[in-house]
């Protein structure tokens, strides 16, 4: 039995991943940094770093842990777009749960066929 994995799932996780370490650098060096000129706050991006070889390349372990890992940024878009007194921020945060949110969308649906395959390969004798 050969599992069909949806390439434009692969190719969604893949510019979301992108799109929100970019979010991140900008939000928090250009856009609405808490600091003018920049925060600390801009390596938030670099754990986002870690899984972007795996994800580009479909690798299934890489999509599944980094498919909790972006629950971090979903949280952190929740809470910043609801909180911070900035309405430019609060839109970063926005931003930020919509990317999270189609990543991890991406990333479930994706690796939804291989895992009931395994499922099945673990069933049968």
């Amino acid at each position: 039995m050969t599992t069909q994995l949806n390439p434009v799932l692969r190719y969604g996780a893949s510019a979301s991943l992108i799109a929100l370490i970019v979010l991140c650098l900008l939000w928090e060096m250009r856009i609405a940094p808490l600091r003018p000129g920049g925060s600390l706050l801009a390596l938030k991006a670099l754990p986002l770093l870690l899984p972007l070889r795996g994800v580009l390349r479909g690798n299934l372990y890489t999509l599944q842990w980094a498919s909790m890992l972006v629950l971090l940024y979903f949280v952190e878009g929740v809470v910043r777009a609801w909180s911070d007194p900035s309405p430019l921020s609060a839109a970063m945060g926005g931003v930020e749960v919509v990317l999270s949110l189609v990543f991890y969308c991406c990333a479930i649906f994706y690796l939804r066929p291989a895992k009931r395959a395994a499922r099945a390969r673990k069933v049968s004798p």
